[in-house]
């Protein structure tokens, strides 16, 4: 039993005021990382964490091994066609992260023959990110962008956390650095047709990007052109190029409203077009394809429909129908080809895609010149996602498609849209498993308002609903966010240990289509919340789970969903895992000054305007809503330099938690790990990923009994 007492935060109130109600903030000193209180306080609460976990070890370390012998840790992708060339990422064994290879092209529809321990003949390294890592504790890339003339590379790298990468632009031809003097920017970048200039976007000081630049590739900064600056701070921009290199778009869209412009990516002087002004309301994407545009618009109907327009187009009054959707369905994405387009979409809460072949050339374009729709089917499993990753090429005769459940690794195919043939090229390999051994299940969850909910279980094959398994309920919940069937070679270290694990696919997110979202939002976000707790009590109910052995987990605005949960039914769970939680919603989005906040407004309202917004945040805030009654253990963790949650956040409801349930903190303690170099998604590089989850999954296995036991795995 550990006698470690954890760190106290001294009370240093900050008063806040609104709407006629005061209220006295004891830890909102807690904000400045450039306190050395701060810094000394954060990594106080790491050596207790530390201390209080230090008997894990040996489970940390069993978990790690786990995950690292099912792996084949020295891997390829399966090739991408290009234009010329063969485009993949490698893996090697030790090695942190990918490297990224090219090898020429014959004939794209014959994949390379896939040996992770050779190279592809003609193979040329374009990018090794494991040599731009060292040095350093943390990477992530934010572009990685080849020319036309596939001549060109441009690639940006963040290595503190804070999502603001430098960019640089390597010749391929040569290995030369073209240029390296843009920096500071956010995410993306894209060629003009020729690559003599990029296209990039900068953020302002709340981190939200705002201004589209072009640079020419070898010039100065200072001469970089300015070519849209977006003032209305809901609006995010982002930039990409269409498929066949023609027009460089850029997107601006808020929670509810969008907005699309392009530039003639061949005459980079050129004006840019605003394809449709917008519409408070009214969203939209754009897919240029030849000889019109393809516009996925929400004008009619809230799920969604398919309509076209000339590529010259410059108002929705030009938009003409193409497809409805029908009952059920909620369309997300179009992709156009020469000969064909696909749309993805949800059927029935289930991913999907749908291929519409192109039969006419009518000049000028006629809704008629496609056909009939043919939805893309593989294997006859209910509860998998079909994703269409598209092709590179216009004029690909074939789509790239991955197929996966929660129990079924990701597989990667080609479907052969003139016939339907299927391809199949790789299974992700899963080493020492039959699996077999496991299974997975689809429940509906009725929600205090009488709303079905869909919950998904996996678990060891054979499971019984007996009352006595150790469980964890996972959940999120926000931003139309679907949380869809998806393989974890790490969850097997969970199952084997006799955990169920489930996800409940709660309001807010977009399982359901869009209605589902907006009954989750706003005015309706406590429906969130309520969802969760009754997906906890239907796995009490029905015996999956033992009702003293149920974990929690979120993220993000999951850290939200989890934290509001405890603070509605702290009985129904034994222990809550809380990453980068946005736990003190109502501070946050009640502060235009800090990152992000104004575009919030429309996900979870204006509490600073409407006095109601106010009262109705703070009755689900998690920090504001602690209760002084026995909680679940909790362990929050966090990043210095996450800009998306601050780690204010979840350090103040810490200490609000410790100072007011009234838990034994040797049964139940409240932790609080911080990376003090990463950002938003945690540490970087894959065995550093290995061995935050062994860390964090190590805690949550002792709280709820399951640490010590593990199944014989058949094959293993």
């Amino acid at each position: 039993m550990s006698t470690v007492q954890p760190p106290v935060a001294p009370h240093r109130p900050t008063r806040r005021e609104h709407h006629g109600e005061v209220f006295e903030d004891p830890f909102e000193w807690l904000r400045d990382a450039q306190d050395p209180a701060v810094v000394a306080h954060l990594e106080a609460e790491n050596t207790y964490a530390e201390e209080r976990t230090a008997h894990l070890a040996p489970l940390r370390s069993a978990l790690v091994e786990e995950i690292r012998s099912r792996t084949l840790e020295t891997d390829l992708s399966v090739p991408v066609a290009a234009g010329p060339w063969w485009y993949y990422t490698r893996t090697r064994e030790g090695q942190q992260y990918g490297i990224h290879c090219r090898a020429p092209l014959a004939d794209r529809a014959v994949v390379p023959a896939l040996d992770p321990e050779q190279p592809l003949p003609g193979e040329q390294v374009l990018l090794d990110d494991n040599a731009l890592a060292e040095g350093h504790e943390y990477l992530a890339v934010g572009a990685y962008e080849i020319s036309a003339e596939h001549d060109r590379l441009a690639y940006s790298v963040d290595v503190s956390g804070d999502e603001r990468f430098d960019l640089t632009v390597l010749d391929l031809t040569t290995g030369a650095v073209l240029d390296d003097s843009v920096r500071g920017i956010g995410y993306g970048a894209v060629f003009s047709r020729d690559g003599a200039h990029v296209f990039y976007v900068r953020v302002d000081d709340a981190w939200r990007p705002h201004e589209l630049w072009r640079h020419e590739v070898g010039g100065d900064p200072a001469d970089d052109v300015l070519l849209h600056r977006e003032d209305d701070e809901r609006f995010w921009m982002g930039v990409d190029r269409s498929r066949d290199d023609r027009w460089v778009v850029l997107g601006l869209g808020s929670r509810t409203t969008s907005e699309v412009h392009l530039l003639d990516a061949t005459d980079v002087t050129a004006p840019m077009r605003c394809v449709a002004p917008r519409r408070e309301g009214v969203e939209y994407d754009v897919e240029p394809a030849a000889d019109h545009l393809l516009v996925l618009h929400n004008e009619r109907q809230r799920e969604w429909d398919l309509a076209w327009a000339p590529l010259d187009a410059t108002s929705h009054e030009q938009w003409s129908p193409l497809l409805d959707r029908a009952d059920g369905e909620r369309f997300l994405g179009v992709d156009a080809y020469d000969d064909f387009a696909v749309l993805t979409l949800r059927r029935d809460g289930v991913p999907a895609a749908r291929v519409l072949p192109r039969t006419g050339r009518s000049a000028p374009f006629a809704a008629e010149d496609y056909g009939s729709g043919r939805d893309v089917v593989v294997g006859d499993d209910p509860m998998a996602t079909v994703s269409a990753l598209g092709a590179a090429d216009p004029d690909a005769d074939r789509i790239r498609v991955s197929h996966e459940s929660w129990v079924s690794p990701r597989t990667i195919l080609d479907v052969v849209v003139a016939t339907g043939e299927q391809v199949v090229h790789k299974q992700h390999p899963v080493l020492g498993v039959d699996l077999a051994d496991y299974e997975q299940r689809r429940e509906w969850v009725t929600a205090p308002d009488g709303t079905p909910v869909p919950l998904s279980l996996v678990m060891r094959r054979g499971t019984q609903a007996d009352g006595t398994n150790p469980g964890l309920l996972y959940g999120y919940g926000s931003y139309e966010l679907s949380m869809d069937p998806y393989f974890s070679t790490a969850r097997l270290s969970l199952l084997d240990r006799g955990v169920v694990y489930a996800v409940a696919h709660v309001r807010g997110g977009g399982e359901m289509g869009r209605a589902w979202y907006e009954d989750g939002r706003l005015a309706t976000k406590r429906n969130t919340f309520t969802d969760f707790v009754a997906c906890a009590e239907h796995l009490h109910d029905r015996g999956w789970v033992a009702r003293d052995r149920l974990a929690a987990e979120g993220g993000s605005a999951g850290g939200l969903l989890v934290g509001a949960a405890a603070n509605l039914a702290p009985e129904r769970f034994r222990a809550v895992l809380a990453a980068v939680p946005f736990v003190d919603a109502l501070t946050t989005i009640l502060r235009p000054d800090l990152p992000l906040t104004v575009g919030e407004w429309d996900e979870w309202g204006n509490p600073l305007a409407d006095p109601e917004v106010y009262a109705y945040m703070r009755s689900y805030s998690p920090y504001e809503g602690v209760r002084a009654v026995e909680y679940p253990a909790v362990l929050a963790t966090t990043s210095l330099n996450d800009t998306r949650v601050s780690f204010t956040e979840p350090a103040k409801w810490v200490a609000r938690l410790r100072e007011v349930v009234t838990n034994d903190p040797q049964e139940r303690p409240v932790l609080l790990r911080t990376e003090m170099v990463a950002g938003h998604g945690g540490r970087s590089g894959r065995y550093a990923a290995w061995e935050q989850t062994a860390w964090e999954w190590a805690w949550v296995l002792d709280q709820i009994g399951a640490g010590e036991v593990v199944a014989a795995t058949a094959g293993g």
